[in-house]
């Protein structure tokens, strides 16, 4: 009996350290892709003051975006070159529950709708009119001397485009063209969750405007599909959606145009031409949307064109190398305040127009953060601009820049709890942080802060975004992309996606250079990254979109 008893207790020991033994095998790692933030992102620089701040940031930290801690998740694979913003639907009803869903647009005309944490793909769709394909640089003979080279391939879905959350719809342009002969751009609004269209689209665009400027017959101007490059996100105010054009590479005849689309039916409600009666005039600021206040204005800078009319340049009519703030009446746009520089005639005849730079409101203010190719920066109060002056320029504040400092860039903006910046990181310069004094409503030059990292160079800025946990101590993050080779302009480069301290740049957190499973590939040029819900969105041209979070 006691030999029994021995022999089944051997058996009990044995079965446990089986038992162990199982407990310590290497087990597979299932990705947790649950997500308790779901902010959303539904226009290009998260809102329309374009300053291109989440100030909802709640995961990431200045103490865990580090190379420890922080790196690439997975990549979102597209068709094409993305040169939009990425957009962010939190919390949409799509699949089998409820998901923050990507929505990611190419030059090929595609939108893909991809899940924002586990990256899996909910639908995709090309938008391209049957029978054309989308145009190319190429087609564009007479840009640059039949040698365009601002693309480098299609030139289809370039915009970023703009959501409507209420009603699950997002808003973009496509172009088409039959073989280079005939060109169209259509304006979509397409559901969220499948991506069919909704009632009245696609809808052609088409406008005419009265005036005698460059390319009229009959003293009519005439949308031209083929010229009017798209460049800027479009914006959605008071149930309309704001598309607006620029040229390529100056191939005139061409004007700034702004057109307005009622967002429901689709029906065109404003067309404004910003030089009717002169030439030029694009509005791209390097694919910033215009910005709006809630009082329903608009705010935009145009670049090189005729300013004023009959030797005068305060007349109202043409109004290139200017900032505006213009105000809906009827079917158009009026212009209620500007300001245009007293130089503004070198800056036209030196290409150095004014509107390359992206531009913002300063949120909670009256001011409007604009700048120059000339390395100028001009705040402007936005209900009283500055108008034009002979010899000098009155504005809010003149902050002078490097010549070199050409503004191909997105600025951008954060408040913290004791002090807030506005940043900006032009090509062939620093980055910079100016502190707004709310005391006199100027920046503080004398505080300014300037990092010693190496730069973007040649005629091609950084794309800044900022993320936060309101003003909490430690979440504030300035986030750059940029070409870290090369120059952007005109060739695919090599890109590199910073993080800093928001509150003191001159400390870098990480880049994606650090490691090489961190890097993302060809630089994206003028989408600025998209920071939510603890990932960041990173635009390649390397037909992918790399999400970044914590490992």
């Amino acid at each position: 009996m006691i030999k029994k008893n021995i022999f089944l207790i051997l058996i009990v020991l044995f079965c446990i350290s089986c038992k162990k033994k199982e407990t310590t095998k290497p087990q597979v790692q299932i990705a947790d892709v649950s997500n308790d933030q779901h902010i959303s992102v539904l226009t290009q620089h998260n809102n329309n003051t374009r300053a291109g701040w989440n100030s909802q940031e709640t995961k990431l930290t200045t103490s865990n975006v580090n190379a420890q801690h922080f790196g690439k998740l997975f990549t979102l694979t597209v068709d094409d070159q993305v040169y939009a913003q990425p957009l962010m639907a939190g919390n949409l009803t799509i699949g089998s529950g409820n998901h923050n869903v990507a929505y990611i647009a190419t030059v090929n005309n595609t939108i893909y709708a991809y899940d924002g944490d586990s990256g899996k793909l909910y639908w995709k769709k090309n938008y391209t009119v049957t029978g054309m394909r989308p145009p190319k640089n190429t087609d564009m003979t007479g840009a640059c001397g039949g040698q365009y080279q601002d693309f480098s391939g299609n030139i289809g879905l370039v915009g970023t485009p703009v959501i409507d959350s209420a009603a699950q719809t997002i808003y973009f342009v496509a172009r088409s063209t039959s073989n280079g002969t005939s060109f169209v751009q259509y304006l979509h609004a397409v559901n969220l969750v499948d991506g069919s269209e909704r009632t009245g689209s696609p809808v052609k665009i088409t406008a005419t405007y009265a005036g005698n400027g460059d390319g009229s017959i009959n003293n009519v101007l005439t949308f031209d599909a083929q010229r009017q490059n798209q460049r800027q996100g479009l914006t959605l105010l008071n149930g309309i959606v704001y598309v607006t054009f620029s040229s390529h590479c100056d191939w005139g005849p061409y004007h700034g145009w702004i057109l307005g689309y009622n967002s429901q039916s689709l029906q065109q409600q404003i067309v404004y031409n910003d030089t009717p009666n002169g030439y030029d005039g694009g509005i791209w600021e390097s694919g910033t949307g215009m910005a709006a206040d809630a009082q329903g204005n608009l705010y935009v800078v145009i670049g090189n064109g005729t300013v004023g009319a009959n030797n005068d340049p305060t007349v109202l009519t043409n109004r290139g190398e200017s900032a505006l703030k213009l105000t809906p009446n009827g079917s158009t746009l009026n212009v209620s305040t500007f300001f245009t520089p007293f130089n503004y005639q070198i800056l036209e005849d030196n290409d150095l127009d004014y509107g390359s730079m992206g531009s913002f409101l300063i949120p909670n203010s009256n001011y409007y953060f604009t700048g120059c190719k000339d390395g100028n920066i001009y705040l402007l109060n936005k209900d009283n601009m500055g108008g034009f002056t002979v010899t000098s320029n009155q504005v809010q504040q003149i902050i002078t820049l490097s010549s070199s400092s050409n503004m191909h860039c997105q600025p951008t903006y954060y408040k913290g709890a004791i002090n807030e910046f506005a940043y900006i990181w032009p090509e062939n310069d620093r980055l910079r942080a100016f502190p707004f004094n709310r005391s006199n409503n100027t920046f503080n030059i004398n505080n300014e802060l300037i990092s010693m990292v190496s730069g973007p160079t040649g005629q091609n800025g950084a794309m800044l975004s900022v993320s936060s946990n309101g003003s909490t101590a430690g979440t504030g993050i300035l986030w750059a992309s940029y070409a870290s080779s090369g120059d952007a302009e005109h060739t695919v480069s090599p890109g590199i996606l910073r993080a800093f301290d928001a509150n003191d740049i001159t400390k870098e957190l990480w880049s994606n250079d650090q490691t090489v499973a961190d890097n993302a590939g060809y630089y994206a040029k003028f989408s600025a990254p998209t920071i939510v819900n603890g990932h960041v969105y990173l635009s390649t041209f390397s037909n992918q979109v790399v999400v970044y979070g914590l490992k």
